[in-house]
């Protein structure tokens, strides 16, 4: 019987290489890039699938940082790496806003990077520091336009989503805050604490604590459904119908890798978002699972990439 299974086996290989193919992978490490330093959210959720997939594929998936550009150095280097499935990248929306961000780019991100398995969508919540006299979302926007250029919008920087949140929101409320950008999200929320900015949309993992210890008010979350870690704040969406701006994360490969090897990390991946493990780090997270086809995801990067261009072009925004 085992002979016959193992003949059954060959010929299945000889008759649909594609069969062996996956089933081969990964016969080595497999590099997965982040184009940010270690520590954040990116490479916080790259290390987590990085060590599920290596314990269900039994081979190391070792993530690289490599910091720089926006994380446009990371992702040409995932993009001129040999099509093989062995270079991932852990694609971000920065890779969306980039396209039309930088000028001058050497890669196309929606044409060159093969979509592979979207992992997860990250709330931002719009928060506002308490000497602000406004505590809904309607308020607010009435407050801004009788104030007109005199808020200030903290960012964690030119071109970041939690900047291009922040523009998408005066686009479709029709009104006018100064934006201020900072190197990185944690200056931005110190001086929003001390009152030298007056409003932020920051991810809700960074700002629950002072949100629960009333240092910062919250109006409303970025994502289209409400957030678990906070049921009963409202969406943007329900003030501003078609507002969306939460943050996602997927994975990606060179465009070519075989299709053979893409279905079965994006079956890998799946399974993860599944597991009650993975399920309950991404909750900490405030992040909600993106499960689907790799085409799924493809799409989720065309879409996203033509909504943010327009807020980028509108807004002026250029890279720091």
């Amino acid at each position: 019987m085992r002979r016959r299974g193992y003949l059954g086996l060959t010929a299945s290989a000889l008759l649909f290489p594609s069969y062996a193919r996956s089933q081969a992978y990964p016969s080595r490490p497999v590099k997965l890039v982040v184009g940010y330093a270690a520590g954040g959210v990116n490479d916080v959720l790259a290390r987590l699938m990085g060590q599920y997939l290596s314990e269900r594929l039994g081979q190391s998936f070792v993530v690289d940082n490599r910091p720089g550009a926006g994380s446009n150095i990371a992702t040409e280097s995932v993009i001129r790496a040999a099509p093989d499935g062995y270079t991932l990248l852990l694609a971000s929306t920065a890779n969306a806003i980039n396209a039309t961000l930088y000028d001058k780019l050497g890669f196309d991100f929606a044409r060159d990077i093969a979509p592979v398995a979207g992992i997860c969508r990250v709330p931002n919540v719009m928060l506002l520091n308490p000497s602000v006299p406004a505590r809904t979302v309607r308020e607010f926007i009435a407050y801004l336009k009788a104030n007109p250029g005199k808020v200030s919008m903290a960012s964690a920087g030119n071109g970041s989503p939690q900047h291009v949140a922040g523009e998408l929101f005066k686009m479709m409320a029709g009104v006018d805050m100064v934006h201020i950008p900072y190197r990185g999200g944690a200056p931005a929320l110190t001086d929003l604490l001390a009152g030298q900015v007056q409003v932020y949309f920051s991810s809700v993992a960074s700002a629950i604590q002072y949100i629960r210890a009333d240092k910062l008010r919250a109006l409303a979350v970025t994502t289209a459904k409400r957030s678990d870690l906070l049921p009963d704040l409202p969406t943007l969406a329900e003030f501003l119908p078609g507002y969306e701006a939460s943050p996602w994360y997927g994975l990606g490969a060179p465009k070519g890798t075989p299709a053979e090897v893409i279905a079965r990390l994006n079956e890998e991946v799946n399974k993860a978002l599944a597991d009650p493990a993975i399920k309950t780090r991404l909750a900490e997270l405030g992040a909600t699972p993106l499960p689907g086809s790799a085409a799924d995801f493809g799409r989720l990067l065309v879409e996203e990439t033509d909504k943010w261009a327009k807020v980028v072009k509108m807004s002026g925004a250029r890279p720091d």
